[in-house]
C-alpha cells in the first residue's frame, strides 16, 4: 500500500520538475527520493514519472494518480488540524480557493471579519485563473472552501453570494458613446482595440461572449497576466477593459460605464458534502459579509 510519504515524494517531483530540486526541499537524499517513487511505481503497476534529460513528465498513469495523491496529502493535513484544534494545540487553519478577481474584490471584507472573529485561525489562499481549475482543486481534496463561479453538477452545498456586475473602464478623458445614466453598449465600442486578460484567465472568456453577443470579436490592445491591472491599463489609455465593479478600488477616478445589457455572473461558495465546523463557520462569515 502507498505511504503518505511516497505521495509527498511523488507531488514535490512533479511540482518542481527535478530529483534533484525535490530532495533538497524534502531533506532527503537523492537516492532515496528516487527508491520511493520506484517503489511507488511498482505498487501502481508501472511508471509515473518519464525521466527527461532536464526535467521530469508524468505518464498517462502518474496524470491519473497525482490528483489522488494531492487529495491524499490534503486530507492528511486536515486530519492532524481536526486533531489539533480538537485538543486544543491551536487555531487550525482553512484553506480556501478562489480564482483571481475574487480574490482582489470580493475577500478582503471577508478575511476582516473573520480575522477578527477567529484571530488564531490561519487562511491559506489557493488561486486559479478559471472556475473550472478551482472547480478540479476542490474535486481533488486540495481546498475546504471553494469561492467563485457557480459549479456545474457539483454534489456537496453551494451557497449562493450575490450576482457580480461588471463595468467598462475608459481613460476619463477619452470619449465614449454612452447615455445620460453611463451606459454603453459593447456594440459601440467594436472598433476600439481592448485591453484582454491572458489566454486561460476566466475574464477573458467573458469579455469575448459579451462581445460575441455585441456581433463582434474584440481587437486585442495589450493581455495582462495580472488580473488588477486591467483597470489601470485602460485608464492609462490602452483601451477599454471589462472588469468586475468590485474590482476598483475606493477613488478609482477613471472613467467607469455600465454595458447594455449588462454583463454579470453569479458568485458562490461551495463546499465537500460534509464541512467541518470550522469550515462551516467561515461560510457564515462570508455569506455576511462578501462584496459582491
Amino acid at each position: 500500500m502507498a505511504t503518505l510519504r511516497q505521495f509527498e515524494y511523488l507531488v514535490t517531483v512533479v511540482d518542481t520538475g527535478s530529483f534533484t530540486r525535490a530532495a533538497e526541499l524534502l531533506h532527503v537524499s537523492q537516492p532515496t527520493l528516487s527508491n520511493q517513487v520506484r517503489a511507488l511505481e511498482r505498487i501502481a503497476g508501472g511508471p509515473l514519472l518519464e525521466r527527461l534529460p532536464r526535467s521530469v513528465r508524468l505518464t498517462p498513469m502518474g496524470r491519473a494518480m497525482l490528483p489522488h495523491a494531492r487529495a491524499a496529502l490534503a486530507d492528511a493535513q486536515r486530519a492532524r488540524g481536526a486533531a489539533r484544534r480538537a485538543g486544543g494545540l491551536d487555531g487550525g487553519e482553512i484553506l480556501l480557493a478562489t480564482v483571481y478577481s475574487i480574490t482582489l474584490g470580493v475577500l478582503p471584507p471577508v478575511l476582516r471579519a473573520w480575522h477578527g472573529s477567529h484571530p488564531g485561525v490561519r487562511i491559506r489562499l489557493l488561486e486559479f485563473p478559471h472556475a473550472r481549475d478551482l472547480r478540479d482543486a476542490m474535486a481533488a481534496g486540495r481546498a475546504d472552501l471553494a469561492v467563485g463561479p457557480v459549479p456545474h453538477d457539483w454534489e456537496g452545498p453551494v451557497r449562493e453570494l450575490g450576482t457580480e456586475e461588471f463595468v467598462v473602464v475608459l481613460p476619463a478623458a477619452e470619449p465614449a458613446p454612452a447615455d445620460d445614466r453611463g451606459r454603453v453598449r459593447l456594440a459601440d465600442l467594436a472598433d476600439r482595440a481592448w485591453v484582454q486578460y491572458a489566454p486561460g484567465n476566466g475574464l477573458a472568456e467573458v469579455l469575448d461572449t459579451a462581445c460575441a453577443a455585441a456581433g463582434f470579436q474584440p481587437r486585442i490592445a495589450v493581455r495582462t497576466e495580472q488580473t488588477a491591472a486591467a483597470p489601470l491599463l485602460a485608464a492609462a489609455g490602452l483601451g477599454p477593459a471589462l472588469v468586475p465593479a468590485n474590482l476598483l478600488p475606493p477613488g478609482f477616478t477613471d472613467r467607469r460605464l455600465c454595458p447594455d445589457p449588462p454583463v454579470r455572473r453569479i458568485l458562490c461558495a461551495y463546499t465537500r458534502p460534509a464541512p467541518d465546523p470550522l469550515t462551516a463557520a467561515f461560510l457564515d462569515t462570508l455569506t455576511a459579509h462578501a462584496h459582491v
